[in-house]
């Protein structure tokens, strides 16, 4: 699927997403703007995800081509050798590697994500309001079996929570019989905020309800909500790359964990803090003169210096 996204601007990606919920559990918006203890992420003896695993995306609702471009380039990107320049998403993703050497003994193959199936339901099959129970259902559409599905819904669709207490999460479920044999699989729901709470689950592209009101960055595909999506995808998908079923990589009580890119909330850049993005490598005013930009798929991404400085990187590491 081509992407007919505007080359403006287009991603800079990840240096938002811890500000959303993106544990197993649920917690509050306004809670993950407080500063968190500097304590050591924990490994809970529980399989990481490994192996070659498809991305399939479930498309709940009404969304353009170009919409769901921008979410396929961002899949596709994560392990893509198309470009050399850097920063790039994939050398971003290839930070969750670490949380694999750090098993004892080392127990877990690599981990290869390709994009997989999409699956369209644009009728509105379950109604316009959900339930987390729903957003199972529609994740059990795709294949459940070395699989994370992606349930993406639509602004006009409500979910339970969503908005409140979070902009995504993720989780697992008990699967159909499979040679005889029951598995889980892994699930992700993402929310588009564009007209719900984007100052909740799009910022640093719309000014926060909360906080410091510094004029809001430009979305880099002239989309604040799929934009925004993007950013609570990315930490989701790291999260579950390294705690798929609950007893991964986390820290803090088990229900309510903080994960590989929820551990350092709001923190981003040099003097950065929930609702201010930061500013070693930017300025308000100089947005469009410092942004990196890399292209894949039509979609443009802007990158920012997120991954060529380590201690901006949204994932967390004891050494940063």
């Amino acid at each position: 699927m081509a992407s007919v996204v505007s080359t403006h601007f287009v991603l800079r990606l990840l240096f938002a997403l811890s500000l959303f919920h993106i544990s197993l559990a649920t917690r509050k918006l306004n809670e993950l703007v407080q500063n968190q203890p500097n304590t050591l992420m924990q490994y809970h003896n529980g399989p990481l995800l490994s192996g070659k695993i498809q991305i399939n995306l479930v498309w709940y609702g009404k969304f353009k081509p170009s919409q769901r471009a921008i979410i396929a380039d961002f899949v596709t990107s994560l392990t893509s050798t198309q470009s050399n320049s850097q920063p790039s998403v994939a050398t971003w993703w290839k930070t969750t590697e670490k949380y694999y050497h750090l098993t004892k003994p080392r127990k877990h193959p690599s981990l290869s994500l390709s994009l997989g199936k999409q699956i369209l339901d644009e009728s509105y099959s379950l109604g316009k309001s959900l339930t987390q129970k729903q957003i199972v259902r529609l994740a059990s559409k795709g294949d459940q079996r070395n699989a994370v599905n992606v349930v993406l819904t639509a602004s006009d669709v409500t979910v339970d929570g969503f908005c409140m207490s979070r902009c995504g999460t993720h989780g697992s479920s008990k699967g159909a019989q499979i040679d005889g044999k029951t598995y889980r699989f892994a699930y992700i729901w993402v929310g588009n905020s564009e007209t719900q709470c984007p100052g909740q689950c799009a910022w640093p592209f719309h000014q926060p309800i909360y906080g410091p009101q510094s004029p809001a960055l430009i979305a880099p595909n002239n989309d604040v909500g799929l934009d925004g999506m993007v950013i609570s995808l990315a930490g989701l998908l790291a999260g579950t790359a390294t705690n798929p079923f609950g007893n991964g990589f986390y820290q803090g009580p088990a229900d309510l964990p903080l994960e590989a890119a929820s551990a350092c909330p709001g923190m981003y850049a040099k003097g950065s803090y929930p609702g201010y993005p930061g500013t070693s490598c930017w300025t308000p005013q100089r947005v469009r003169a410092t942004m990196r930009m890399v292209l894949m798929g039509g979609s443009t991404w802007f990158l920012l210096c997120l991954i060529l400085r380590r201690r901006l990187v949204p994932l967390w590491s004891e050494k940063w």
